[in-house]
């Protein structure tokens, strides 16, 4: 008589003789999973989801914004009070403003160059606001006159 994996143990063969050799049983409602599908149940999940992304973010540079000095706080006046002038003259200007915006989700941001008519200033709120349409309400863009760094364009580069 053999034996199961232990001495003690009894035939598997002869414990299970009575099921042995009976057919594999199938659903009549289902049709069999395709080996592909059988796979996919014991492939391993992704546990870290979304873990390359935050490793992306984290990884990824935001600049400060650069404090102006004296005289270019004057250059930057004198190039705004000449815009408000040809403004108030019914021209308006195409204008490259070089500008601060603030990252949604560090502290600091980037500068980028915007190209725009300008629209009006409103000294009050110091904000320029320009040609370009926004957002689903089609609202003017506006630039906060405190994240400009430098203004380029025909007009004021005589400046």
């Amino acid at each position: 008589m053999t034996h199961g994996i232990k001495k003690n143990e009894p035939d598997a063969k002869n414990v299970y003789a009575d099921i042995i050799y009976l057919p594999h049983w199938r659903s009549s409602d289902r049709t069999p999973m395709t080996a592909y599908d059988r796979a996919a149940q014991f492939s391993p999940f992704a546990a870290l989801t979304g873990y390359d992304e935050m490793i992306c973010e984290e990884a990824r540079e935001v600049g400060d914004m650069v404090e102006l000095g004296e005289s270019e706080m004057e250059l930057l006046n004198a190039k705004l009070n000449l815009i408000a002038d040809v403004l108030e003259d019914g021209y308006h200007p195409l204008l490259r403003f070089t500008y601060f915006i603030s990252d949604k989700l560090k502290n600091g941001g980037s500068y980028v160059n915007i190209t725009e008519r300008v629209r009006r200033i409103d000294t009050i709120e110091r904000k320029i606001q320009l040609y370009k349409t926004v957002g689903i309400s089609q609202r003017y863009m506006e630039l906060d006159m405190n994240k400009i760094r430098d203004i380029s364009g025909e007009l004021v580069d005589s400046i």
